[in-house]
């Protein structure tokens, strides 16, 4: 579990920053989503698309957090990051599951997180075509949907023969040159959804899904999405059970005994 003291900074503050830069980005992807757009490719070979939305989006949180946090270090997904002087650090991803945006599926989001010494202690994804937000905050994560708030928990699901689990895409165990353990993870689990990006995550927070398997994920990716399913009361770490703060293989869990079994079966024990 992460230290999630915000003593230093006011929990209060760090809450209404996470909120107001959630709302400011989406005055800039709302308005793109399901419109013809302009998409680059980030890489030479393959295919990592970027749009508009995500560079605007990215501007105007930096904007916010740099003016109410000057000495804050900010990382993000389409930007240099920006070096800080103390212990403090935001990690932004503006729209996780670009793929997802640019083919009008609701299950990209905005990924706004703060770390402190490395580790995540508040963040946010916010989606807001359904008008969902996670919040994970002082060690507890709440779903907000208009006047709707409520806590967050996970399933509580402890067997991987009964669990649910997701990943983005199979091509992300190709490509990391993991897939053999991945190929045994889906066959042992009930049932395997992908697709789902930031989402997942959340779903998974919030009860729907039990299991979450990546690999090469940045730290913004899902840096911002921990403090969200610990404060659900789920285990997320890496493949090789260090912090997943930045990136990396990662697996997060509803349960310590489902992850334990999941990281038993990924290792081939």
């Amino acid at each position: 579990m992460s230290d999630t003291s915000l003593s230093a900074l006011g929990a209060s503050d760090v809450r209404e920053t996470l909120l107001a830069a959630a709302a400011a980005a989406a005055t800039h992807t709302l308005p793109r989503f399901r419109t013809a757009l302009t998409v680059d490719n980030k890489w030479e070979e393959g295919f990592d698309p970027v749009t508009d939305a995500d560079r605007e989006a990215e501007r105007v949180i930096r904007d916010l957090i740099e003016a109410r946090f000057p000495d804050h270090a900010i990382i993000g997904e389409e930007w240099a990051p920006k070096d800080g002087t103390g212990e403090w650090g935001w990690i932004i991803d503006p729209i996780d599951g670009t793929r997802a945006f640019i083919c009008g599926v609701p299950v990209w989001g905005t990924l706004i997180g703060l770390t402190r010494a490395g580790r995540a202690v508040a963040g946010l994804m916010a989606q807001p075509f359904t008008g969902e937000t996670y919040l994970g905050i002082e060690g507890a994560a709440h779903y907000l949907r208009g006047e709707e708030i409520h806590a967050l928990s996970t399933s509580g699901e402890t067997r991987l023969s009964r669990a649910k689990l997701s990943a983005t895409s199979p091509d992300l165990f190709a490509r990391a040159d993991v897939a053999p353990a991945w190929e045994r993870l889906s066959r042992a689990a009930l049932q395997v959804r992908y697709g789902l990006d930031c989402y997942a995550y959340c779903l998974l927070a919030s009860g729907h899904l039990d299991l979450v398997v990546e690999a090469g994920l940045k730290s913004v990716d899902i840096a911002p999405l921990i403090p969200i399913i610990e404060g659900a009361g789920g285990i997320i770490t890496t493949w090789t059970g260090g912090p997943a703060e930045a990136g990396g293989n990662c697996i997060a869990a509803a349960t310590p005994a489902l992850h334990a079994e999941a990281m038993a079966v990924l290792a081939g024990r």
